[in-house]
């Protein structure tokens, strides 16, 4: 049976002050085409379908049409909340959508019945496990000694009493020991919110989700898919994929990795202001990507934001790498004495600004410039 593994779409999510919805509704017109053509026949949401626990219009209504458009494939679709989904949000309407194959899990109850499907080789039974903290599971058993997410997510499996005679899957979305993180996703303190992988091993298949970068946690089946979209420059080597996951005979498993092409790469370019102005830098590439533009002249470019959005029209962010920023120097106000004249503490002013004196030609524009000031002061 082949299953089509997603998470964390976080759909409303904004990025540097850019909303990412024609973006993610552009991706998931491709993971569409992709469950057409593969011949998908299940799907596994692993938590954190929005961005905020309660989003707005747009979000809901995008992740309303993607749906539909799957639940018409007439295959089993298994979501879990994650830890940005808002638990009664995403449950609503979840025993009407049962009927239509869709099985959702938001909020963990203890109630940990499997899905149990069919296929040539046998049964399947997939669990959903929403993302927990230990207090939510010591709730409901309250006899456990629940001391951290690791115990909390091991009380939980146990009490799944897992067959491993058959072949198993679980969509959990939860933080395992190992993984590679990204400045997108939310950091615990200390790393208090870990799992051992090991509580994850009665199952043939993990399906993953919280974690933003593609990777696998120990054995390949243990498996974070990644988002569908960069949501950080700190993903900007990543290539973003969907796991496609076919089981055949128990212990036999093919992963698949299909890549994503989104509407607005998001790279990171370094240069000169003049070097990332030229021509032959930019001729051939998408200007129209997200970008992170670090600029090393010595001298800051004046509006250099606005000037380069007539090339790069969506820059994310600007920064500089000069000796200033290196040194981490900053302009410190002193008192100002009376016998400097305006043009010495012009100059001191420059040097601390720029690191290096003035030019020649800089310090003639700048007398000119305080004559000019001077006569209509006295005018």
């Amino acid at each position: 049976m082949k299953f089509l593994h997603l998470s964390d779409l976080h759909i409303g999510k904004r990025v540097n002050e850019f909303s990412m919805l024609e973006d993610q509704k552009y991706i998931f017109e491709q993971i569409l085409d992709i469950v057409d053509v593969q011949k998908i026949e299940g799907v596994l949401i692993a938590g954190d379908i929005y961005d905020k626990s309660v989003p707005p219009v747009e979000a809901v209504r995008l992740f309303d049409d993607f749906l539909t458009r799957l639940a018409q494939y007439e295959m089993p679709i298994f979501i879990i909340g994650g830890n940005h989904d808002s638990a009664e949000r995403i449950s609503f309407g979840a025993r009407l959508m049962k009927e239509k194959n869709v099985h959702i899990a938001s909020v963990f109850d203890g109630n940990t019945e499997p899905v149990v499907l069919q296929d040539a080789y046998g049964e399947i039974a997939v669990y959903l496990l929403p993302f927990v903290k230990p207090a939510l599971v010591r709730h409901v058993y309250p006899e456990a000694e629940i001391d951290s997410y690791d115990a909390a997510v091991k009380v939980a499996v146990t009490n799944m009493n897992v067959d491993e005679r058959r072949r198993n899957i679980i969509v959990a979305h939860q933080f395992v020991t190992g993984a590679v993180r990204c400045e997108s996703e939310e950091i615990s303190v200390g790393g208090v919110d870990q799992v051992e992988a090991t509580a994850f091993e009665v199952f043939d298949y993990v399906a993953l989700g919280h974690i933003h970068g593609p990777q696998q946690i120990g054995r390949k089946t243990v498996r974070y898919c990644g988002t569908p979209l960069k949501y950080s420059f700190s993903e900007a080597t990543h290539e973003k994929s969907v796991t496609i996951v076919t089981l055949a005979e128990k212990g036999t498993i093919n992963l698949q990795f299909v890549p994503l092409k989104p509407l607005h790469d998001m790279r990171e370019l370094r240069g000169t202001y003049m070097q990332i102005t030229a021509l032959d830098y930019y001729k051939g590439t998408n200007t129209n990507d997200y970008l992170h533009i670090t600029l090393t002249d010595e001298e800051d470019v004046p509006d250099a934001i606005g000037k380069l959005r007539a090339i790069y029209p969506n820059i994310m962010r600007l920064d500089y790498d000069n000796m200033r920023t290196r040194s981490g120097q900053t302009i410190v106000a002193e008192k100002v004495q009376n016998e400097k004249t305006p043009m010495e503490l012009l100059e001191e002013f420059y040097a601390l600004r720029n690191n290096q004196n003035m030019s020649d030609e800089q310090r003639e524009y700048s007398l000119e410039l305080l004559e000019r000031i001077a006569g209509r002061g006295n005018a």
